[in-house]
Parts: structure tokens; C-alpha cells; sequence
């Protein structure tokens, strides 16, 4: 269990309180929170079996997934839309990619992906130029502006200028999207990047939510989450599953140019007395809960 009261089925995080609010929703009584719009990055090294994937363990204190494996991400700040320099695809490209109307809000989610891994990981896909990369990213000085972003005392575009920083949005392949249930409190339109580790960089536990970062193989990960050993939301090991095929980080960056991004939302439908939730596509979540809970 994530936090003494989630419960937990074939490793996935389950809150006690989704069976009252399915029924509310069902029964038109709930209104649904308007999701946020986020982003979160796989982030990929090569290893000897295939690429491995960085995964964070959320702190068990954590109000939403706490226990639960994941991949360093959040929500879009408002600033992401700021000017910076760009290279890769233009945002009328990546609007396009991402199902958006907006270019502006298209390059808000590229950079939240960006921004994102850096807090939260400490890499960083930038560049002084349009084709380089930063090295090492562990300095002092480098660590007093991740801790200015994650306390948003700094915009992710004034630091890109200040270091005179280019934005590689061509280090992304948008993989997946999937947006949280209507039903959910807290709510997130999150789109799925999978990027590989920049040479020079290395990974390191840079965020407060996590009490554990560990490089793992897909198949691995699968593995443990289907033993019931790792706990992990829906879209964390649906995405696992999808990159066990690859045997590189390219292999997997090329094959992201034809990923569907259809967004994957769980749907919720009364029988009796039992409530059967499930996601489109991905049968192995469907959950049939009866008045007790979860099964």
C-alpha cells in the first residue's frame, strides 16, 4: 500500500476513495476537475541487455501515488510559454505532434519535459549551440539554479538565457499521452517523451518527492510490477511494457515518430452493483470493483 490507506492490486496504486467518487460521477452528482496539462520523460541509457529506464520511487508521505514508481515530470508553469532559443522541430510542428491548437502551448509542454527532467533528475537536454549538448551539470552553481526552478524563484527561460542556453527539443520523442480519470481529484493531461541521457551527464536523486531513483531495464521493471514487488500507476507500466522491444535508446527515439498520441482516458460504467473501470486499449487495467472495493 502507498501510504497505509491505498489499496493495491497486481501493483497498481489504488485510492480508497475512487469507488464514491466513480458512483457520484455516474450518477452526474460530481463535476470533473479540468486537467492540468504536464509532461514526463523516460529518460534512456544503453546498457549491455537493451536500454535501461530512469525510474523514481515517490516518497510513501506523498498525497497522490506516494510508493508508486514513476518518471521524472509535472506540471506545465504558465513561464514555459516565455521565449527561448529553440532548436528542433518548431512549435508548429510539435503543436501538431501533441494534438494542440497552440503553438505557444505546445512549446509550454516541451519545455515543462525539459525542465522537468532537469529538476527532478539533474540532466539537461540544452546546448550552447543548436547541435551541442551541456557536460557535467553537478556544479554549485548548477545546483543553486535547479533549486531557483523547483521553488519557482526562477523561470526555466530565464535560466536557458542567463547561460545562454538553446532548448534541444529534437533530444524528444513524444511517446504517449494519457490524461487522468474524471473521477480524480487531481487531475493531469500528461504527455509521454522518451529521451536518451546526454554524454557527460549523469542522473542523481535531485527531487524532494522521491526517497529512491534506480536505472532498471523495462522488461525488469514489467517483471517486478507484475509480482506485485514494484507499485506503478497504469500509464507508468503501459509505457514500460511499449519500450521492451528496443534494443537501443535510437532504436526507441526513431520508433517515437510513429507513436499514437491519442490520449488514453479511463472509463467508468456502472453493472448492478458493481462498478467496472478500464482503459481503452489496455485491458489488463480493467477493474472490477464491488461495494466492498477493489478486486
Amino acid at each position: 500500500m502507498s501510504n497505509g490507506q491505498s489499496k493495491q492490486s497486481n501493483g497498481q496504486w489504488y485510492p480508497p476513495e475512487w469507488p464514491d467518487r466513480i458512483r457520484a460521477l455516474a450518477a452526474g452528482e460530481l463535476t470533473p476537475v479540468e486537467p492540468r496539462r504536464a509532461a514526463t520523460v523516460l529518460l534512456l541509457r544503453d546498457g549491455a541487455a537493451g536500454p535501461d529506464v530512469h525510474m523514481l520511487r515517490r516518497r510513501t508521505s506523498m498525497a497522490f501515488a506516494g510508493g508508486a514508481y514513476a518518471y521524472p515530470g509535472g506540471g506545465v508553469d504558465p513561464r514555459d510559454e516565455h521565449p527561448v532559443r529553440w532548436a528542433g522541430p518548431s512549435r508548429e510542428t510539435w503543436a501538431a505532434r501533441l494534438g494542440l491548437d497552440d503553438p505557444a502551448q505546445a512549446q509550454a509542454v516541451v519545455c515543462a519535459a525539459v525542465r522537468e527532467t532537469y529538476e527532478e533528475a539533474g540532466v539537461l537536454l540544452a546546448g550552447e549551440t543548436a547541435d551541442g549538448v551541456v557536460g557535467d551539470t553537478t556544479g554549485e552553481d548548477w545546483e543553486r539554479d535547479r533549486e531557483a526552478l523547483v521553488a519557482r524563484e526562477l523561470s526555466f527561460a530565464d535560466f536557458l538565457d542567463r547561460r545562454g542556453l538553446v532548448l534541444r527539443s529534437d533530444l524528444l520523442g513524444a511517446w504517449a499521452r494519457w490524461i487522468t480519470p474524471e473521477f480524480e481529484q487531481r487531475r493531469y493531461d500528461t504527455w509521454f517523451f522518451v529521451a536518451a541521457l546526454p554524454a557527460g551527464q549523469r542522473t542523481r536523486n535531485a527531487s524532494t518527492e522521491a526517497d529512491r531513483t534506480v536505472w532498471i531495464r523495462p522488461a525488469e521493471a514489467a517483471a517486478g510490477y507484475d509480482r506485485g514487488e514494484l507499485l506503478m500507476m497504469p500509464p507508468t507500466i503501459s509505457t514500460l511494457r511499449t519500450l521492451e522491444p528496443y534494443g537501443t535508446a535510437a532504436e526507441a527515439l526513431a520508433a517515437a515518430q510513429a507513436r499514437d498520441l491519442a490520449p488514453v482516458l479511463a472509463q467508468a460504467r456502472l453493472e448492478g452493483e458493481e462498478l467496472v473501470l478500464s482503459w481503452p486499449g489496455h485491458e489488463e487495467f480493467t477493474k472490477i470493483i464491488p461495494s466492498g472495493g477493489a478486486r
